[in-house]
């Protein structure tokens, strides 16, 4: 698998391109700013991007969605609970940080249990509301875990936001990605990567 994930933007939004080594065909995930730094990203690596898939709908994490979409002409993924973020500025948050963002409608829309293929890898959607209705995580491989803005490093995603839940975000955690091998690899919506059995260890948000 090839697995290439770099921070864009002013609030250092993790984005990833994840790809077959066979095959080259790839995903991109959050593409949340710099649309042309990630088009040369791909470019360098030789991908050829079959999905961008979105882990939930706040603009730090699509605002180059249409940029990348255009150069790529990849199909845009989300999971339906987020899907009119896309098109609202108040709820992708956009109109609060700076202009108004929206972005075309999703292609497709996602549901917990859906598998993504490209190449002769997959992804597995994986629900887990709390940070926004429809947030979602990606397990790709047996030991790679994609996680958005619902599990850092240390931490948790915030759920303050509309649409968000603490408790549920905690449940989502606790019975979805806590439930994966200690040794599964975590990484993030923001900051770097981590692993199952550390967050189950010792972040503070899950101990108790």
């Amino acid at each position: 698998m090839i697995l290439d994930g770099f921070s864009v933007g002013a609030i250092d939004s993790n984005c990833y391109l994840v790809g077959c080594e066979e095959t080259k065909e790839a995903v991109v995930i959050d593409p949340g700013a710099e649309g042309k730094r990630i088009l040369k990203r791909i470019e360098s690596l030789g991908l050829k991007v079959r999905y961008i898939v979105l882990t939930h709908g706040h603009i730090d994490h699509i605002g180059g969605l249409d940029e990348v979409q255009r150069g790529t002409g990849a199909k845009v993924l989300i999971h339906a609970e987020d899907a009119d973020m896309l098109t609202d500025a108040g709820k992708n948050l956009s109109v609060y940080v700076g202009p108004a963002a929206k972005m075309h409608t999703a292609d497709q829309l996602l549901k917990d249990g859906d598998i993504i293929t490209f190449g002769k890898e997959t992804m597995e959607v994986i629900h887990t509301p709390g940070h926004t209705r429809g947030g979602i995580s990606l397990k790709c491989g047996p030991d790679v875990i994609f996680s958005g803005d619902t599990l850092f490093a240390g931490s948790v995603g915030r759920s303050d936001f509309p649409g968000g839940s603490h408790s549920q975000l905690i449940s989502s955690i606790k019975k979805k990605l806590l439930q994966f091998p200690p040794e599964t690899k975590v990484y993030p919506g923001h900051g770097p990567a981590t692993t199952i059995g550390t967050e189950k260890r010792y972040n503070p948000f899950l101990i108790y």
